[in-house]
């Protein structure tokens, strides 16, 4: 249930009626937008113990509008304009599309360092990086875990990059924190609710990858999940492709979550081609499909030597690849009114 404030509503009109959410036992969001307040209700027993009509009559409230959405504070419905997501000086949300690279495991010292250099170079303002690697195979390389983070923080610090790193487990959110401006919660954890709940407390973004066969409705309830009890609209959507029957690429890329995410959630979307292609000969073409589209970033990976990467190398671009894919995606996003 959303409840509309009039745009002339005073503070003391907008406490009474959280006040009242609260006399029958339900929870609530505030977004103070440019124009009016909407106040999201929210709990499980709404249906039972929201009367709209009592709510309509207390002062300064103009409307009182059903969601029939499982998800609230993620939905256009709450908040109409778009969420730019401000971060050392970076915008993620805005006019500009944000590049986002680096490999898929740190490695090295050596390795993480030359990737941030390259990453600065073709203008990416994001370094990506895991230090803690879910794997299929309890066998296969699974991070330098702490380490890691150290070489991470320090080849972002020395280039003026920002960090976006996996977070596992509600036990490391503040181990990664520490180290991380973003923390990513992989395709995986997309619904480990626990984690999810966690992080609402967390005052680091959120990039939430979207699960390999989540509907865009249960990504969004993800969101909600961690946008339900945080100062500020913090979720960053990350599509990385969804398991069908075509087996030519890792996963299927679905562009068109961009515009149906746009028009339904007010929340950021990037796209991350590599994990969707699985092949870095398809990596360049979906994303700059993606841009296309409207995404508001591309989180690639890059490794100075793909054949020899610990982990997903075959997806992995080679320097030269990555930053000629760099070049044409200023050309599109030119095209469509936007900075890169």
């Amino acid at each position: 249930m959303i409840i509309e404030m009039g745009t002339t509503a005073t503070a003391k009109q907008i406490e009474m009626v959280t006040r009242e959410i609260k006399a029958v036992g339900l929870d609530f969001q505030i977004n103070e937008g440019r124009e009016r307040t909407i106040i999201a209700v929210l709990g499980a027993d709404i249906k039972k113990t929201f009367d709209p009509q009592k709510f309509k009559a207390l002062p300064g409230v103009e409307d009182i509008i059903p969601i029939s959405k499982p998800y609230k504070l993620a939905s256009r419905d709450f908040k109409s304009e778009d969420t730019v997501i401000k971060i050392g000086g970076i915008e993620i949300g805005g006019k500009d599309v944000v590049l986002m690279a680096g490999p898929c495991s740190v490695e090295g010292e050596s390795q993480i360092f030359r990737c941030a250099e390259v990453v600065k170079k073709a203008g990416g303002k994001i370094l990506r990086g895991g230090a803690f690697k879910p794997r299929t195979s309890p066998y296969s390389f699974r991070g330098l875990k702490e380490q890691g983070l150290h070489f991470l923080r320090r080849a972002a610090d020395q280039f003026g990059l920002l960090v976006v790193t996996e977070i596992m487990s509600v036990g490391s959110i503040k181990l990664v924190a520490d180290y991380a401006d973003i923390l990513q919660v992989g395709a995986r954890n997309m619904q480990n609710y626990d984690l999810l709940e966690a992080l609402n407390s967390c005052k680091k973004p959120v990039l939430l990858k979207r699960g390999p066969s989540a509907e865009i409705e249960e990504w969004f309830c993800a969101a909600d999940y961690i946008l339900n009890g945080s100062d500020t609209p913090n979720v960053i959507l990350c599509e990385r492709g969804m398991k069908t029957f075509e087996r030519s690429t890792r996963y299927t890329l679905d562009i068109a979550a961009v515009p149906v995410a746009k028009r339904l959630s007010h929340l950021p979307i990037v796209i991350d081609p590599s994990h969707a292609a699985g092949n870095f000969r398809y990596v360049p073409a979906l994303a700059k499909a993606a841009i296309a589209a409207g995404a508001d970033g591309i989180i690639v990976e890059i490794h100075p030597e793909p054949k020899r990467a610990l982990s997903d190398g075959a997806q992995s671009l080679t320097f030269s690849d990555f930053a000629r894919l760099s070049e044409e995606l200023k050309v599109i996003a030119s095209a469509i009114g936007r900075d890169m």
